[in-house]
């Protein structure tokens, strides 16, 4: 009896968690499955179990990519994709090579470090909006900086409406997260031995080539989950879009988390945007697992 107590005290510990994580996100989730199947608008959100049923016609409606709303979404999500591609590639370019630079010692490297840190320890909401205030066109720091002082505009742009929206939102999240992957990547470089630079650089390899056949290839189990992390944050960032360009983002920076913000709590048609956000989930898990797999064969075969 006491062993089997014994072997209960791990499950007892993990209890508060799962009945948390329970009640934070499962919970919510499946609500908002059985809404996605539901007619839900303004005239049932008091009481949204009593919404008659749809069936399928919310998610018809989200891919029906002919119609207004399936296309609206459809260019949302490709906004979103090249959004990702970008903040993430520039993301772990920065922190990886931030991080490798951080190991040679030299004065000031602590405090540099602490600096490269401010970004990911900031609020979110404090940092993005300061950036709001940056990007304002007649008063922000960035038109002073580019057009008053260095005189690289001809007069100063828009940065938070039209096209130059998506470039704000680029450097707002690339800013926001790199810091991320030049920790992830430092603590990664703690586990390369000294001795295979030492070795290298007496063999007479450059740096650059220390770089990519000594660092790169320790650091690639790192770099599987860093990037997986880097795009589910990316992808599904809601924050940034949100303080930046309030509830409803600019065309070229239209977001697909604040679109589906804006189908259901502008619009007020819950069951659609309930749908948008189920196909969200299921894109995001089914392109988690086929990239799961991809690295997983791919280690094996390095094995």
């Amino acid at each position: 009896m006491l062993g089997l107590r014994r072997e209960a005290v791990p499950y007892l510990f993990l209890l508060p968690a799962l009945v948390m994580e329970l009640l934070i996100h499962l919970v919510p989730m499946l609500v908002g499955i059985v809404m996605s199947f539901k007619q839900l608008t303004q005239f049932f959100i008091r009481e949204w179990s009593t919404a008659p049923w749809s069936g399928l016609d919310n998610y018809r409606v989200a891919l029906d990519f002919e119609g207004p709303i399936g296309k609206a979404l459809l260019d949302s999500f490709w906004v979103t994709c090249v959004f990702t591609l970008l903040a993430v590639a520039l993301s772990w370019l920065l922190g990886t090579a931030a991080a490798i630079f951080m190991q040679e010692s030299f004065p000031g490297r602590g405090a540099l470090r602490a600096i490269f840190l401010i970004p990911y320890a900031l609020p979110v909401y404090a940092a993005v909006i300061t950036w709001s205030f940056m990007f304002q066109r007649d008063t922000g720091l960035i038109n002073h900086l580019l057009h008053d002082i260095f005189h690289l505009t001809s007069e100063k742009p828009f940065w938070l409406i039209g096209d130059n929206s998506f470039t704000a939102l680029v450097i707002v999240s690339v800013w926001k997260t790199w810091p991320f992957a030049f920790l992830t990547s430092m603590a990664g470089l703690q586990n390369i031995p000294r001795d295979l630079y030492e070795a290298a650089a007496i063999d007479g390899a450059s740096v650059w080539q220390q770089i990519h056949q000594i660092t790169m290839p320790a650091l690639r189990q790192v770099n599987q989950v860093l990037v997986l992390v880097l795009f589910l944050w990316t992808f599904n960032d809601f924050n940034t879009p949100y303080i930046l360009f309030g509830k409803s983002a600019p065309e070229p920076a239209d977001l697909i988390s604040i679109h589906i913000y804006h189908a259901s709590f502008v619009t007020w048609n819950f069951g659609t945007g309930s749908a948008m956000s189920t196909l969200l989930v299921l894109f995001l898990l089914l392109v988690t697992a086929v990239y799961l797999g991809l690295t997983s064969r791919r280690r094996d075969a390095d094995a």
